[in-house]
């Protein structure tokens, strides 16, 4: 597991926590001597790591939880958690890049995405975003009309907030509310558990320059992934291709 899945992990798990902790109601479905009392719903949008951490923790508590991405291949893995997978019509078959990890759309791709996100938007009582694109700004999926076609007292926990947020309203490491709607952007909640977060981080650290040493001598191997991928300099030049790509100068017009 890469770091970026490890701290995922982190994050999905306490966005839960923090929305159900904000949200003026109970997660799971109670009998009381007052009555029955109806379980909260939970929509889940992106279903990369911290997305699957998210839905897991959130049936754990009880809620009854949708989730959608654009990668038709995770429909099963959201399924296999207990959860609805939803909007199927915006899946798309070149959606995820090699690492797994969901690829940029153009815009007319997203803006069919928004508009069928609204209607599972205004249905939730917790909605937590974590659709990001590595490198690259947040895709925005709940404008400021699908907020203001939730509930008052419903609550969004945006994990994209860091590149602008999945939700038009975000602010970094801010707590808004809009239309009674409480929108939170937290750019390090794998800070909030530092225990496990520090734990998986250092496993992280450990097996990546474990696998660099071979006979107690640093071993540079090409053929491998993670070696190739993460190699900056040798031999004095720079031979990654992407801090090539950034180092190239502008095209002239």
């Amino acid at each position: 597991m890469d770091v970026l899945s490890s701290q995922s992990t982190v994050a999905g798990y306490k966005a839960v926590l923090i929305g159900a902790s904000m949200m003026p109601k109970f997660l799971p479905m109670l009998t009381t001597a007052a009555g029955n009392i109806a379980p909260a719903k939970a929509f889940i949008l992106g279903a990369g790591v911290a997305g699957l951490q998210a839905i897991a923790t959130a049936r754990r508590l009880g809620a009854i939880v949708s989730a959608f991405d654009v990668r038709p291949a995770v429909r099963e893995q959201v399924q296999s958690l207990g959860a609805t997978f939803v909007a199927a019509d915006a899946i798309s078959s070149d959606a995820e890049d090699r690492g797994g990890y969901a690829k940029a759309q153009d815009e007319a791709f997203y803006q069919k995405q928004r508009e069928l996100m609204a209607k599972s938007v205004a249905a939730a009582d917790m909605v937590i975003t974590t659709a990001a694109i590595p490198g690259k700004k947040s895709p925005v999926l709940i404008t400021a009309d699908a907020v203001k076609g939730m509930r008052p007292g419903s609550v969004i926990v945006d994990l994209a907030a860091e590149r602008g947020g999945n939700c038009e309203l975000t602010r970094a490491d801010e707590t808004v509310v809009v239309h009674g709607v409480t929108i939170l952007g937290p750019t390090n909640l794998a800070a909030e558990v530092p225990y496990h977060a520090s734990q998986m981080y250092s496993k992280n650290i450990l097996t990546f320059f474990t696998s660099l040493v071979k006979d107690g001598q640093v071993a540079i191997n090409l053929d491998d992934e993670v070696c190739r991928d993460t190699l900056v300099t040798r031999d004095g030049q720079v031979v990654n291709e992407r801090i090539k790509a950034l180092l190239a100068p502008a095209p002239v017009k």
